[in-house]
């Protein structure tokens, strides 16, 4: 196992520090000036799930209310609103400094029989046809200033590779709709709760920028600023997200300097296995 994958399963392995109270650390995974949006979504699940153990989570909607500061744990209270028959809900509260960073109601569902249909998976290509997150680092580590440069080309947990990636700093105005395959190696033998976690760590890397590929931005042009405002997840299928799953995302609407993302998870072998919504901010940075 990777030092960084052994890093993020720490990560996901929250403390208790009394009935319903869980305590995270905040520092490592996908950003270091700030906690990653997708780390606190993992470990407030995490925190939900030590207090239901007999059922899956079929779904979450959370909101960012402040950024996290990585320095520091986070603390999760977790309330347990219902246990029925067929549904368990919770609702967790992710606290810093005193003051809630973030905080999260989930749905937990008994395994039963239905109806079953589903979107087909777009054929984009097998992820061997398109260059890791590394390489394409490697090859715009010139134009990032060298204090930076370190934290840039840093090893992470989450093996990506986009599908037909633009340039970082001069992107051509393109559709909205992209695809990136992606998976952890080090998730292989995990429990269907940490699969869960794992992947809403991952559900939320590259969400927000589908917002911004309609009028030719990066976040790397320095033209603006943006922050994950809210995260809603629907688990629809067992995951072993040791395998590539392909991450297929659209932005139907950006306006009033926020944007409107979706996104479909599929196995490699084209079964739906959850589905992502997120608004965030995307508001243009005033020069001088």
């Amino acid at each position: 196992m990777s030092t960084v994958a052994d890093e993020l399963l720490s990560l996901l392995d929250i403390e208790q520090l009394e009935v319903d109270l869980f305590r995270g650390i905040g520092s490592g995974g996908e950003t270091s000036v700030r906690i990653f949006g997708g780390h606190v979504i993992a470990q407030a699940l995490m925190a939900a799930y030590r207090t239901v153990p007999d059922r899956l989570c079929h779904s979450l909607h959370a909101y960012f209310i402040r950024p996290g500061d990585p320095k520091i744990p986070v603390i999760y209270q977790v309330d347990r609103a219902r246990d029925g028959g067929s549904f368990t809900t919770r609702r967790v509260v992710a606290i810093q400094h005193g003051k809630q960073i973030f905080n999260m109601s989930a749905s937990f569902h008994i395994d039963e029989e239905g109806w079953n249909h589903q979107h087909p998976m777009p054929d984009v290509g097998a992820p061997e046809q398109w260059p890791s997150r590394d390489e394409l680092r490697e090859t715009h580590v010139d134009k990032i200033p060298k204090k930076y440069r370190a934290d840039f080309l840093r090893e992470r947990p989450i093996e990506l590779r986009e599908v037909a990636p633009r340039d970082f700093f001069t992107p051509q105005v393109t559709d909205d709709r992209n695809q990136l395959w992606f998976r952890m190696e080090a998730a292989k033998g995990q429990g269907p709760m940490m699969q869960h976690c794992l992947l809403a760590y991952a559900s939320d890397m590259n969400l927000l920028g589908s917002s911004l590929r309609p009028h030719g931005l990066t976040w790397f042009q320095g033209s603006v600023m943006s922050a994950s405002l809210d995260h809603a997840m629907w688990f629809h299928a067992p995951i072993e997200f040791s395998d590539w799953h392909l991450y297929d995302l659209d932005a139907p609407w950006t306006g009033k300097a926020r944007g409107f993302n979706r996104g479909a998870v599929y196995a490699a072998d084209g079964t739906l296995v959850a589905s992502v919504a997120q608004e965030g901010l995307v508001r243009p940075l005033k020069k001088g």
